[in-house]
């Protein structure tokens, strides 16, 4: 009896030890994405977010209305739209983007628009390689505040000089929503930390 209870109670201590482990992550994720971001770089790269038919979601809105201040506040030259189409015959996300940040007034001579990409790997690979052939050599990472974290440990990974740049508002906003997200993206943050799963 006694060997039995020493055993529940050390599966009770392991489990309190993986919550704990957990919710610290968790604590640093919102954390990161509370920060400041940098003064300046060549480009913002706007990481795909759903597009319904060619209106960005309210997410991804948030996400080019955010770039098109940071350009037209003249903090970056360039904005880098990803995002590829979730079936043939619709228009990609990185397309709408850079249809909606036009009708804002950013020209189209200071947009590039990557769209194959479906994770936020293939966002930030597919990024760099076109960035590239442009002279972009550093990046405000623009997503959501919970994002950053694990978008910009991904870029730096790719070779990527990327800075965060969260949205200062976010379509998240109930409770039950951002929890929702928050453990989501600490799920995936250590599933690619720990065992390099790319998403």
């Amino acid at each position: 009896m006694l060997y039995l209870r020493l055993m529940i109670k050390g599966f009770l201590l392991a489990v309190l030890l993986v919550v704990l482990g957990f919710a610290y992550i968790a604590w640093t994720i919102v954390d990161y994405g509370s920060g400041g971001e940098q003064n300046g770089a060549d480009a913002a790269l706007v990481l795909g977010a759903a597009a319904w038919g060619n209106k960005p979601s309210p997410v991804f809105r948030e996400r080019i209305n955010h770039a098109v201040k940071l350009y037209q506040g003249g903090k970056v030259r360039w904005i880098v739209f990803t995002g590829g189409t979730p079936q043939p015959g619709y228009p990609s996300e990185a397309d709408v983007g850079r249809e909606f940040a036009a009708r804002q007034g950013v020209p189209m001579t200071a947009m590039l628009a990557e769209t194959e990409s479906r994770t936020t790997w293939q966002n930030l690979s597919n990024a760099r390689d076109l960035g590239r052939q442009f002279g972009i050599r550093s990046y405000l990472l623009v997503s959501d505040p919970l994002h950053m974290r694990r978008a910009v440990l991904m870029a730096g990974d790719l070779g990527l000089s990327a800075y965060p740049a969260p949205t200062q508002s976010s379509r998240f906003r109930t409770l039950s929503s951002w929890s929702r997200f928050l453990a989501r993206e600490t799920w995936l943050y250590l599933g690619y930390r720990v065992f390099r799963q790319l998403s």
